[in-house]
């Protein structure tokens, strides 16, 4: 165990925070009119990886963390086809950036969720995992990417030799 956690939670956090960290390099792209190719090719297979480690952990009946891994596994194909699918074309356009601004929100809920459950110092804010400050964080966090989201949708107009092609 490394910090109270097994090696294997240890890899899905990391893998967790790669995805975050990248997934916001690519929003902040988004709302400049950038496409960031390497990067998001990091935050989306990072973000499919979180997603399907999850469901590594003992499962113990459907809860809502399952249900965000379906939610994010279903927005994340649609943002991969819109991206490497479809190119981009069309309605393809925003069904990624809405896919990709999602699915960065769903990892970012878990993190405060965690964070809320592990983290000693929220903890004592929000001992039940709920209460104010707990709603508070969550609403800033929701408001804050669909804030990021609509500027995103309104700024990022790939040009036709900018469509993304999978890495190689």
């Amino acid at each position: 165990m490394i910090a109270g956690m097994t090696t294997f939670t240890l890899v899905h956090v990391l893998i967790s925070l790669i995805a975050i960290v990248s997934g916001l390099v690519v929003l902040f792209g988004l709302c400049r009119g950038k496409s960031l190719n390497g990067w998001t090719a990091w935050f989306l297979a990072t973000t499919v990886a979180t997603s399907v480690t999850g469901f590594f952990f003992p499962i113990h009946g459907f809860t809502p963390a399952i249900g965000v891994g379906i939610l994010s596994l279903i927005v994340l194909a649609a943002a991969i086809t819109a991206l490497y699918g479809r190119h981009l074309l069309g309605s393809w356009r925003w069904i990624y950036v809405v896919g990709a601004v999602v699915a960065l929100y769903f990892n970012s809920f878990v993190l405060v969720v965690q964070s809320f459950l592990k983290v000693p110092a929220l903890h004592a804010l929000a001992p039940s995992g709920s209460g104010p400050v707990f709603s508070l964080t969550q609403g800033v966090v929701l408001l804050f990417y669909l804030v990021a989201g609509i500027i995103a949708v309104r700024k990022f107009h790939p040009a036709p030799a900018a469509v993304f092609r999978p890495p190689s």
